[in-house]
């Protein structure tokens, strides 16, 4: 399968998405002011790979001016229902559709590595204004958390990947930016407490499950069920985050 054909996989699940996916917490937008040197309120932002909103509401109730930039048909369907007010372009990060000079911030939540950075880096430059910054954001399993870990296991052997030896969740995030600029970075813990159901629906959103074989992703989440069932008889999980920021002025 393509990157690109994983991109637009969540078209088909975007209500799923919108309901399931974890949002992001304040203290990630104070971050974000302070490593940018810049007030959100106010500020004009562009949210690129915007998904359904779940990024963009965050930078809206702060006061941005934000403008969302998302390329798939089934995503944009959905913010549109969710943020009827933020405006909404279709496009990617490597060809945004947006003024030269026209942005102070441009923001990427767990989306920049859908783009090619030989492309996006540049389209970044082009669309900031002077002194203006990128923000890039993953939201991640806090590697500090046994059971997220084991968890993070099963799911790499399903997928046929090999099991670190170290959790190694800094490093890979380093790989994942790309060269050439001086970012700034931040992790930022948190954590949300849902039903059983609701993290393998979370779970169930993310696109190489989205793309892989329908019987053995069933397969595999009714195991991932009895194991958590197991493991936590009330019937409730908390979800460790460790949001992992980047800030750079290209």
């Amino acid at each position: 399968m393509t990157q690109p054909v994983q991109a637009r996989s969540f078209d088909a699940v975007a209500a799923a998405y919108d309901a399931h996916r974890p949002s992001y917490p304040p203290a990630l937008f104070d971050a974000v002011e302070e490593l940018a040197g810049l007030s959100l309120a106010g500020a004009r932002v562009a949210d690129v790979g915007a998904g359904t909103g779940l990024g963009t509401a965050r930078l809206y109730e702060r006061g941005a001016r934000v403008t969302a930039v998302e390329p798939g048909d089934g995503m944009a369907g959905q913010f549109r229902r969710s943020l009827p007010d933020v405006p909404l372009v279709r496009g990617d990060g490597n060809n945004l559709p947006l003024r030269t000079g026209s942005m102070d911030l441009i923001t990427y939540a767990q989306a920049w590595h859908w783009t090619d950075p030989a492309r996006s880096v540049p389209e970044a430059r082009r669309v900031l204004r002077r002194g203006g910054a990128l923000a890039l954001w993953w939201n991640d399993g806090d590697p500090s958390v046994d059971w997220l870990v084991d968890q993070e296991n099963r799911m790499r052997v399903f997928f046929g990947a090999e099991i670190p030896a170290v959790p190694s969740h800094r490093a890979r995030f380093r790989a994942t930016l790309p060269d050439g600029l001086d970012f700034r970075t931040r992790q930022v813990p948190w954590s949300r407490r849902v039903p059983i159901d609701a993290h393998i629906a979370n779970l169930a959103t993310h696109s190489d499950f989205l793309i892989g074989d329908p019987a053995a992703v069933r397969g595999f989440f009714d195991r991932e069920r009895t194991s958590l069932e197991a493991l936590f008889p009330g019937g409730e999980v908390e979800e460790a985050y460790l949001m992992s920021l980047a800030v750079a002025h290209p």
